[in-house]
């Protein structure tokens, strides 16, 4: 059984290292980054541990028989083609339940840095200014309405951190029926939310109905005193409308850990603007998220080694 980590950025390999030791098995660790990398440097490969390096058709078609799963590092996997995956028989594992306190933490600290004008104001101090009323207005949490996008496992995790604001929590997923009510979260269509809600947080995965889900016509359909944060996937915001809705006031904040292109190039101005933050792809990340997702991956990977049942297969 030939095992590769395709591509992994991480500091060191010991926590899949001792998963693998554990069984007898090997593993490679290449650098793979394009689709003449993967099939030049990975065939004949059974099992693949991959990060960004990207499984398309044509990489799929190169590698199969011989390869038969891949486990991707992380919660997303818009880098490998499931689809093709499937007509070649490989099958495909995420981990989507490492990093669910991480995101939803970060989502609530990004929510309550616009709130509360945080870094606004704590670059106006450093300047050596000291005056609360450049804050001006802010406005209270409880009594508000906060809209989630996505009520998956992250969704939810958001959800329940929101509880202790007493505020009303609204949600939006396809895979509920509006007027349900789960785990204390109202379940309404996606135009209600973003008509209704004071502060919106996404949780969706990127994928055909969610690419471009906020753009012109949703900013314009906002509170103008709404705030948005987006903790999951870049593409979900189109960031030319996020620049251009709140330079002209359509709403009134915008906070993104992820962004469609990675490093972020910013090309409506959004970083100099003081109701925009932006942190770099960080939300996932705890000294403990991290050891968890390397754990899980290799175990996933030895539980196919073993015939064993998938705990995180997606086709």
């Amino acid at each position: 059984m030939r095992v590769v980590v395709s591509d992994c950025d991480h500091a060191d390999m010991l926590a899949e290292q001792r998963v693998f030791d554990a069984s007898g098995i090997k593993f490679e660790h290449l650098a793979c980054r394009t689709e003449d990398d993967l099939i030049n440097q990975c065939k004949g490969a059974n099992v693949i541990l991959n990060q960004y390096a990207p499984f398309t058709e044509r990489v799929c078609a190169a590698l199969a028989p011989e390869l038969k799963h891949i486990v991707r590092y992380g919660v997303g996997y818009n880098n490998i083609d499931i689809k093709a995956a499937r007509r070649h028989g490989i099958n495909v594992s995420n981990v989507p339940d490492y990093g669910m306190n991480e995101v939803a933490d970060q989502a609530v600290a990004m929510l309550l840095a616009l709130i509360r004008k945080v870094v606004k104001m704590a670059g106006s101090t450093r300047r050596g200014e000291w005056e609360y009323s450049e804050a001006i207005p802010i406005h209270r949490i409880p009594g508000s309405t906060v809209g989630i996008v996505g009520l998956g496992r992250i969704g939810k995790t958001f959800a329940k951190r929101m509880s202790g604001f007493d505020c009303r929590r609204i949600a939006f997923d396809p895979i509920y029926k509006e007027g349900e009510v789960v785990d204390g979260v109202e379940m309404v269509s996606f135009d209600t939310l973003v008509r209704e809600s004071d502060f919106i947080s996404v949780h969706a995965p990127l994928c055909e109905t969610t690419r471009g889900l906020f753009g012109k016509e949703v900013f314009k359909a906002m509170k103008k005193t709404a705030l948005l944060v987006n903790t999951a996937r870049g593409g979900i915001v189109l960031e030319d409308a996020l620049a251009d809705a709140l330079r002209s006031g359509e709403i009134a904040g915008a906070a993104l850990d992820v962004v469609e292109k990675e490093p972020f190039a910013d090309k409506g101005d959004l970083l100099q603007m003081d109701n925009f933050i932006c942190t770099p792809h960080m939300s996932w990340y705890s000294e403990e998220a991290a050891l968890e997702l390397k754990r899980k991956v290799a175990e996933e990977a030895m539980r196919f080694i073993n015939g064993e049942e998938l705990l995180y297969c997606i086709n």
